[in-house]
């Protein structure tokens, strides 16, 4: 469930909202920040995949050194309806996209979506000065640790806590500086307290959100 990164192994670090196949916007904006591969390292915060133009090309970066990911609600609809054969409701939410595949692709397509299931649910960065924990939804929970048991369901798709920040109900996370998630759609990036929501609808039209916290 949890992935620890060390920052010292890299030169800078951004954290990406959700792509959903938006490939090229990602591209450009790190070639204005003059992204390195050999360097440097990008996390997302999940769904890298539906809806937009090149689904397979995003999911692709799941193989490169330099970009690591949590598991969005994407990820988990895709492995479920491909496990299960099921896939109304991966359709309906933008995964029709499969089905137009030639044949022959499709195979190596379904082996690289079947490995998004072993994708961590939370990623833990240490960076010299702060702990960073980056989730698809949510962390549920008051207090975060290392390993500890939380609920999986609710990491990938809970808009709980998103809600009740929007209220000015909020409060901060404890046991880690800064939290990072994605996962709701926003015309622009929101922070409450110590959490920040940076899925800024790239591919409804918006802009793409890319942070550097290194």
């Amino acid at each position: 469930m949890y992935q620890r990164i060390d920052g010292e192994n890299w030169r800078h670090i951004y954290i990406v909202g959700d792509l959903h196949g938006c490939l090229s916007k990602m591209v450009a904006q790190l070639k204005a920040h003059r992204f390195d591969p050999w360097q440097d390292l990008v996390i997302s915060v999940g769904d890298v995949i539906d809806r937009g133009p090149d689904s397979p090309g995003c999911l692709a970066l799941l193989d490169k050194r330099w970009f690591k990911a949590v598991r969005g609600n994407h990820e988990e609809m895709a492995v479920d309806a491909l496990e299960l054969g099921d896939r109304m409701l991966w359709v309906m939410n933008g995964g029709d996209w499969f089905r137009g595949l030639p044949q022959e692709r499709q195979q190596s397509v379904r082996e690289a979506l079947l490995h998004c299931r072993e994708l961590p649910l939370v990623i833990e960065l240490h960076t010299h000065d702060h702990t960073f924990v980056i989730a698809h939804a949510d962390y549920p929970s008051s207090h975060y640790a290392w390993n500890k048991p939380v609920d999986e369901h609710r990491l990938v798709w809970s808009r709980e806590r998103l809600n009740q920040n929007m209220l000015g109900k909020g409060e901060n996370i404890t046991g880690a500086d800064e939290f990072y998630f994605g996962h709701t759609p926003l015309k622009e990036a929101v922070h409450y307290n110590n959490q920040h929501y940076i899925d800024t609808g790239a591919v409804f039209g918006n802009k793409l959100t890319l942070v550097q916290v290194q």
